[in-house]
């Protein structure tokens, strides 16, 4: 174990000098820990929740955003943060003025399609029968390759880059929905009505984290809308993106909530399984998936030389003190 007392460290990535940078999201914190397990605060403003990160040289890149979703009564705000060697600070990349504009999965369909009247009439309020995508925006997993950044934005479901040089933030790619077909024991265990059982809804996917891979395409994890739990099985995925033309490929399926990802220099795919078992591998051959750092409630992975970083324990237990930890693992290769 590299560090322990965490809160809600729900993303993870290279530090220098052989450190972890470690975003506690909900404390608005990023914290950069040592080789020997020393921590400091890089950056913190509580007013905001700090998401991914990623490194260029000396630089440090970040997402926060505020307002995301219908529970956050704050107005919706995101954007990326610079940090130098000298601790200068930029804003720049405005990530909820791009969903404003756009609303990039506006043309979608989600819900059920087929559903009769009387059945939809008994949904619960928070299950919509079906609707087109919210205006949304929630920046959650970042990559920087050359000059551009891309983003992973779990509330407008798309794929973003964003121009280091001139702030300019352009829609990559949205990402397809995620069907599925209710079973009668699956609605009685979600307490909704029995009539939508034979029914297929369709689901949000949602991105959380972004990687380009040694092949040029863009690695995106997705979580399913809905219960990201086990209720429904394992329905989360990874998807490649074409960066050039948004072109949007299955790459895993059946993936259990999927909530970071890295790779390694031979396409192998390492996956945060949240309510999962731990760090999945999928093979960059057939995307077979085996358990490779066993952990709870894993939030984020990343890959540095034959080591695997990981955060665990990342969402605390009510009315008990947080305890993140980053944890370690050898890299399993074929």
């Amino acid at each position: 174990m590299l560090a322990k007392g965490l809160l809600t460290p729900l993303h993870l990535s290279d530090g220098p000098d052989g450190s972890v940078l470690v975003s506690e999201e909900f404390a608005g914190r990023l914290t950069q820990i040592a080789p020997d397990g020393a921590s400091s605060v890089v950056y913190e403003n509580s007013a905001w929740d700090v998401a991914g990160t990623d490194r260029r040289g000396e630089t440090i890149y970040l997402a926060e955003s505020q307002g995301a979703g219908p529970m956050d009564p704050r107005a919706m705000a995101g954007h990326l943060r610079s940090i130098d060697a000298d601790g200068k600070q930029r804003t720049f990349g405005d990530l909820a003025a791009l969903e404003t504009k756009e609303n990039a999965d506006g043309g979608t369909s989600y819900g059920f399609r087929d559903l009769p009247g009387a059945c939809a009439a008994q949904l619960p309020p928070e299950v919509e029968a079906s609707y087109k995508g919210h205006v949304d925006s929630h920046p959650y997993g970042i990559d920087v390759y050359g000059g551009t950044i891309y983003v992973a934005d779990a509330g407008a479901n798309s794929i973003v880059s964003v121009d280091v040089a001139t702030g300019e933030a352009k829609t990559v790619a949205v990402l397809p929905s995620r069907p599925h077909r209710f079973t009668a024991e699956e609605a009685t265990a979600l307490k909704l009505p029995g009539c939508i059982a034979g029914h297929t809804y369709e689901f949000e996917s949602v991105p959380t984290d972004v990687k380009r891979g040694p092949d040029g395409w863009l690695y995106v994890a997705v979580l399913p809308g809905g219960p990201e739990d086990p209720a429904l099985g394992a329905r989360g995925a990874v998807f490649t993106v074409d960066p050039d033309n948004g072109q949007v490929k299955l790459f895993a399926d059946d993936v259990m909530s999927p909530t970071g990802l890295d790779m390694d220099h031979d396409g192998n795919v390492y996956v945060a399984s949240l309510f999962g078992e731990g760090v999945l591998r999928l093979s960059a051959d057939s995307g077979t998936q085996s358990v490779v750092l066993p952990g709870v409630l894993t939030a984020d992975v990343d890959v540095r030389g034959e080591t695997l970083y990981a955060t665990v324990n990342s969402l605390p237990e009510a009315n008990k003190a947080p305890d993140g930890h980053v944890v370690t693992g050898p890299l399993e290769h074929d």
